[in-house]
Parts: structure tokens; sequence; C-alpha cells
């Protein structure tokens, strides 16, 4: 039987997740619940099963850290300052960028090979198609991945950067957006030597008040309104 005090306990070890919708009151409900020998037996394998694949997969683990050159290790722990970059994560994408970037000439060009940097497709000034390039698929999907824990931290740059997009080009080209951002980082981390440095909210949004400020104008203008003329 658990009660408010394991709840407690259970909670603060992140072993009941912290993003369920259901109250303290249902979840203890619900785990005192009655289980079938049936359900105890199903519940039993699936657990060892979950014991099984983490012990495979900390073995593999293991033997990817063991096979990692000292500088490729460097690597994977400085990046790993970015929001959402995890250790596995961090080992995936130097296993494929390796850690000498002087064969990219500029983060475009990164980009551009991860599959990352958006089409540039325009005609009369206008954009037709915003959709990436083709790329290395392992990259662009660990990338992605990274994003959307990255977005996560509500103060981040990455955040503001998510909320900015998705409003007006869809969650899934956001997230891109983000992975794109991510890598630029990742990029300037291994080749210039410098320490990531999350800019805040803040900063993306007084970045873009500028862009903000002359579409809203322009929308008004389109509306029939004028702005005064302010008098020298």
């Amino acid at each position: 039987q658990i009660d408010s005090a394991e709840y407690d306990i259970l909670y603060e070890k992140k072993i009941i997740a912290h993003n369920l919708k259901a109250t303290k009151e249902q979840i203890i409900d619900d785990l005192n619940g009655v289980m079938s020998e049936l359900q105890r037996k199903m519940m039993r394998i699936l657990l060892d099963h979950l014991d099984e694949l983490n012990a495979h997969i900390k073995e593999l683990d293991d033997d990817i850290d063991s096979f990692m050159k000292p500088e490729e290790k460097k690597a994977a722990s400085v990046i790993q300052d970015i929001p959402g970059i995890g250790n596995t994560s961090a080992q995936a994408i130097i296993s494929v960028i390796g850690t000498d970037m002087e064969r990219f000439p500029t983060d475009a060009h990164i980009s551009s090979w991860a599959g990352l940097c958006p089409g540039n497709n325009e005609s009369a000034h206008k954009r037709k198609s915003g959709k990436t390039t083709k790329g290395n698929a392992l990259l662009r999907d660990t990338l992605v991945v990274c994003a959307h824990s990255a977005v996560k931290n509500k103060n981040s740059y990455f955040s503001a950067q998510f909320a900015r997009i998705s409003a007006h080009r869809g969650k899934k080209r956001a997230y891109v957006a983000v992975a794109h951002s991510m890598l630029v980082a990742i990029y300037h981390i291994l080749k210039d030597g410098v320490v990531f440095k999350d800019l805040g909210a803040d900063y993306y949004n007084q970045f873009n008040k500028e862009r903000k400020i002359n579409a809203y104008l322009k929308k008004l203008k389109a509306l029939g309104w004028e702005a005064p003329v302010v008098a020298a």
C-alpha cells in the first residue's frame, strides 16, 4: 500500500512522472488498486524485459565510450552544455560530425550537410518553399529529438525561438529550426573553442522586436491606418 509520504518520495525521485494530469489522490488510489494474478505476471515479465533492455543499452554505451578517442570524449562532454543534449545524444552527434570543423568552412555548410538548412527558393522577394535539404539522417533525427527536450525550458532562447516559429510555421518546422540553431552552436563550440551560453528568451524576443513592429505597421497600413507624422 502506498500512502501520501511514499508518493512524495516516488515523485521526487521521478519514478512517478511529473506531467501526469491526474491528482495526487487519484494516482495513489490507482496504485493501490487490485491486480489479478495474470496482470501481476504480465507486469513482472514486462519489468524483467525492461531491465534486460536497460542492461543491453548500458553495455553498448560502455562499448561506445571505450572506443571513443580522448578528443571525441572531450567534444561530447562540452556540447552537453547545450540544453537538450545528453551523453548518448552527444556521442551520436560527435560520431557523425567528428571533432575537426575545419572541413566545414561555415556553419551554413554543416547545416546543409546535416539537412537542417532551409531551402532558398525565392522569386520576386517571395519565398516559395522553406523545406530543408536532404542530409545526414542520423544527425538530423538526433538533433530534432534534442530540440524537443531543449524547448521545455521556458526561459531559454530555444524555447522562445520555438514559440515564435511554431505560431506561424507549425511545430514540426519549429523543432527543425531549433535543431538547426543547436547545430550552429555545436559548430562554433568545437571550431572556436567557445563555451555555450544561453542568451535567454528575452534576447530572442528583443532581437525580433524591430521585425515585429514593422510587420504590425504593415498590417495596420493595409487596414487603412496611417502613422501620424511627428513634427521635427
